[in-house]
């Protein structure tokens, strides 16, 4: 046993679970956890706003595949940051949420005191996939591994973790810290994995779908997709699971020219949004087929297939590769002359959409492989979805169905801590930057060497448009008045620059990423003047 304060014992257990940064924003009530933080020289990054705080943590999670943490006050603090730990549940990212709440003999009483909300644990349980109370330092190295444990295992989630304001600094003797395996992931189901395989036999044309439930089984996806020469196709979150450099690797603008032909869906570690969800891909062709791995079982009744495997992705699809190879499998001709015509005819006819096509074109030709993109709710941040080829997993990051204005450039923050040494890029528009815009003193201060891209029509541009074509052009509350946002910028130390083409683009897209700090690119863009986008994430019924 040692002597530890609440606030130690919590940081005894993450640091237990490879912890080395937090992003936070202190206050009254978890100061003895800030100071813990500063005894254990844990690196905190600190933010404007709670909900950056968030953010840097999902965004820090999603690029690096390890768990991202972040403390703020209780109440206001927690709502504030709610916006992440939703986006982080929708997104099954790994985020720690370590707040506060009122001193011991107040809770439930409802006095009125400090940030007090009412109950605030049950509001967390509504929007992470597990909370707790630590009302004893002796509790903190169970309910710390617990938390670990429980975002860690089958489909991944945020959790957080709660404590009364005089128990981060109460002491008590405290047992080590924990740290406790995964909960056993289900093992494939060895007769749905040979009717799976029996499917996949009996098809011409099958077409894989992958989310971020697949980040980790590239390579089994791989080798099923070139033994069948089924196209893999992702939405937003799988992307680059399998490289858009491989001919096998489609885009949804690629891939729905091949839907009306396909008779056999794999969809593997993904909701299915586009093909199953109706909302997306309007249509199913007639007779279509169906096979789902998905480690959560209640996945199978959102969507029902016809052979449903309940495991891991990794271990599920090496499985159905197996079974498949006993089974056999006889490729069409001429399958990956069609995948390839299809990529072909997509490629040039999204082209149209501009000129976010010809920004998004020479971001791809600048940038590295490994260089992490994370899009933001503005008009080339949804045609980056197609437009934007990626060729590595967890390098291009979105916020997900909550699509959360805003999001993109604290994310693209908490990427950048976590890789540092990748070139890391955010697309935003005005409007959502300027949710955040407070954080460039954040990476000011830290030196998180950003470049942030502000694509700036004066409006909200995608409500303006929708608003003028559905309600004979009247417009509402869409048109903005900004700041000059390279002097914004530059007010806060932040090196910028200005450009009005995309001709004048690539020169200074090259020395903001040689540049050794924070850069700010404002791409001013006419209003009314981009392409809607929506064609080929909405696209036609034939």
């Amino acid at each position: 046993m040692t002597t530890l304060s609440g606030g130690e014992a919590i940081v005894s257990g993450l640091v237990a679970h490879g912890v080395d940064t937090v992003f936070g924003l202190p206050g009254a009530q978890v100061y003895g956890l800030f100071d813990a933080f500063h005894q254990a020289q844990l690196k905190v990054i600190g933010a404007r706003h709670e909900q950056a705080c968030g953010y840097m943590a999902f965004g820090y999670a999603r690029s690096s595949g390890r768990p991202g943490v972040f403390s703020v006050v209780p109440g206001p603090g927690v709502l504030n940051a709610s916006a992440a730990l939703l986006t982080a549940f929708g997104c099954n990212e790994p985020v720690l949420c370590v707040t506060g709440q009122v001193p011991t003999q107040f809770l439930g009483k409802g006095r009125g005191h400090l940030h007090e909300m009412p109950d605030q644990l049950a509001t967390l349980r509504t929007y992470v996939k597990w909370a707790d109370r630590i009302e004893y330092p002796g509790n903190a190295p169970t309910v710390v591994a617990r938390a670990f444990q429980e975002m860690m295992s089958g489909r991944r989630g945020p959790a957080s973790v709660e404590m009364p304001w005089d128990v981060f600094t109460q002491r008590a003797d405290t047992g080590p810290a924990r740290v406790l395996e995964p909960l056993p992931a289900p093992q494939p189901d060895p007769d749905l994995v040979k009717q799976a395989a029996a499917l996949i036999k009996a098809s011409k044309a099958p077409m894989i779908f992958v989310g971020s439930g697949a980040i980790e089984a590239g390579e089994e996806i791989l080798e099923l997709a070139e033994m069948i020469d089924a196209p893999v196709v992702a939405f937003r979150s799988g992307r680059g699971i399998v490289s858009n450099a491989h001919e096998l690797g489609l885009t949804m603008a690629a891939a729905y020219k091949l839907w009306p032909a396909t008779d056999l869906m794999i969809a593997i570690g993904t909701r299915a949004e586009l093909p199953a969800s109706g909302f997306r891909w309007p249509y199913q062709p007639k007779g279509l087929k169906s096979v789902r791995i998905d480690i959560d079982p209640t996945e199978m009744r959102r969507v029902v297939v016809d052979a449903a495997i309940v495991a891991d992705a990794k271990a599920g699809t090496a499985d159905l590769v197996t079974a498949v190879k006993k089974a056999g499998y006889t490729r069409s001709r001429g399958r990956r002359e069609d995948i390839r015509e299809a990529t072909a005819t997509a490629q040039a006819e999204i082209q149209r959409i501009q000129p976010q096509m010809a920004y998004l074109n020479i971001l791809r030709e600048v940038l590295p492989a490994n260089a992490i993109v994370t899009d933001e709710l503005s008009q080339v941040g949804f045609a980056s979805w197609y437009g934007f080829p990626v060729y590595q997993p967890r390098t291009f990051i979105t916020s997900g169905y909550q699509g959360t204005l805003g999001s993109g450039f604290p994310t693209a923050l908490g990427a950048k801590v976590a890789n540092p040494d990748s070139p890391v890029v955010a697309i935003t528009g005005d409007g959502g930057f300027m949710f955040g815009v407070q954080e460039l003193a954040t990476a000011v201060q830290f030196n998180i060497a950003v470049v942030t891209l502000v694509f700036n029509n004066n409006a909200y541009g995608n409500v303006r448009r929708d608003q003028r074509e559905r309600f004979d052009g009247r417009v509402v509350a869409s048109d903005l008045v900004n700041p000059d946002f390279v002097k914004l910028a530059e007010s806060f130390g932040v090196a910028a620059a200005r450009v009005t083409a995309p001709d004048q683009f690539k020169a200074v897209l090259e020395k903001a990423l040689s540049h050794s700090g924070p850069y700010l690119i404002s791409v001013e863009v006419p209003r009314d003047s981009e392409v809607s986008p929506w064609a080929f994430i909405h696209p036609p019924k034939p």
